[in-house]
This record gives structure tokens, sequence and C-alpha cells, in this order.
């Protein structure tokens, strides 16, 4: 069948946040990311393969193309086999039952994909971003993400509104704070983790009752701070323990 001119410029422009937004689809590539994107219920759009993959797939909906055509819309260096365009999800209502996540400007999306995987690997259903956190429909994150986007739900909010009416307790990743490791802490509320560079925002700290960090064990203690999703992974283990 082939691959379009049109289809090529279209797939292209999918890269680009604006363009998700406007026609509300985003790429995966990998027969693991598109086999688990296929079992959920996030709704395909169109499948691009050069094999015979996935034969209960509609065939109105899958497009057979060769090697060269995946590689000049493929978003990886070594091309992958299949890309499924999907439809993005509904947004739901936030669920604060239970352990929340919340992200405060998260920029990188190899960061953001593998906190989408530590909230899927331990329990967390509900992640609450800050408007200017990554999108999480961004090819790098859904890659990174290995198909726990499926079972997290996601929500961008105004973050300082969320924090201020939430009945939740709420929790702050910060270097002053308590040592984690002697704090008691409960099985519901909200752990907020703060950007790469700067941290949390001086508006979401003043609006977090508690604030918790992860004590430096090396005798010299020059390293200034963890990666973000390396302390995610502490913290989220902590609440859980």
């Amino acid at each position: 069948m082939g691959l379009s001119k049109s289809q090529h410029k279209f797939i292209t422009s999918l890269g680009q946040k604006k363009y998700r937004q406007k026609h509300k689809l985003f790429i995966a590539e990998g027969v693991k990311v598109v086999s688990e994107l296929l079992n959920s219920n996030f709704i395909l759009h169109t499948l691009f393969v050069t094999e015979i993959f996935f034969p209960t797939v509609e065939a109105d909906k899958k497009v057979t193309i060769s090697e060269a055509e995946l590689k000049k819309i493929s978003q990886l260096k070594t091309p992958n086999k299949v890309l499924g365009l999907f439809e993005i999800a509904e947004t739901l209502p936030i669920k604060e039952d239970g352990l929340v996540l919340a992200l405060d400007t998260i920029n990188d999306p190899g960061n953001m994909g593998t906190i989408i995987r530590l909230c899927d690997w331990f329990g967390v259903t509900q992640l609450v971003c800050s408007k200017e956190t990554v999108d999480c429909y961004n090819f790098k994150v859904v890659q990174a993400s290995m198909g726990s986007l499926t079972r997290v739900q996601i929500n961008y909010v105004d973050l300082v509104d969320f924090l201020s009416n939430t009945k939740q307790p709420t929790f702050v990743a910060d270097m002053d704070g308590e040592n984690v490791f002697k704090t008691e802490l409960p099985k519901e509320g909200v752990l907020i983790m703060g950007n790469e560079a700067n941290g949390i925002s001086d508006a979401i700290k003043k609006r977090a009752k508690n604030k918790i960090s992860i004590p430096r064990y090396g005798k010299i203690q020059q390293t200034e701070s963890l990666n973000v999703a390396t302390a995610t992974a502490i913290l989220l283990s902590e609440f859980r323990r």
C-alpha cells in the first residue's frame, strides 16, 4: 500500500505538541509499546507496519510500508518495524484517593517517562502535573514509559490551585526537609517532586504541609542533588514501605 506524501507530512507534524493537541493524536513506536496501547483503552487511529504484525487489527486501520518509508517517519535512530498513531485520551476528573504524585515543572522527557513507569510499579494510579511539565504524549515520554502510560491517569492542572484545595496531606521533596527514613508516612497523601534544575517553586512550597528529604551518606557530601526520577523511586518506595 505504501506511504503517501500527505501521511508522511502529517505523521512528522505530530512531533510537535501543537499538532498533537490539534489532531488529538500521538505517536508510539515498537512492538512492545504499541502492543500495550492496543491492549488498553487507547483508541488506534492508524498502524504502520513493515511485516505481518498484529493480524487482529482491522485492515482499514493498518498500512504496510517499507523499512525505508518507516525510517522517514520514525523518530528512532533505529526504526522498530511498527509505528502507531493513537488518539489522546479524554481528560478525566482527578482521583484523590490513595497515594498521588504531583510534578512541579518536570522538563526532561526521559525523566517524565521513567516517573510514569515508577507510578505504575508502585501502584500510583494518579499523576498530577503542573501545566509547565513536559507533555506526557511527547514521543520520548511515550517511549520511556514503556506502556505504563496506559495504566496511569495523568492530569495537567494549576498545581498551586490543586494543592490549595486538596484534603490530602501534602509532602514536598526538599533538601531541608525531615529525613524520610525517620518519618512516619501515611498510606494516602500527595507527594510533590520538583524541577530538575530549580527544585520546588516557592509558591508550591508554601502550600505543602510537610517537607521530606533523602539524606546523603557520602563522606564528602558534595553531590548537589539526585536525579528527580531516582529521588521519586526512593520516596515512593518509602511511602509503600
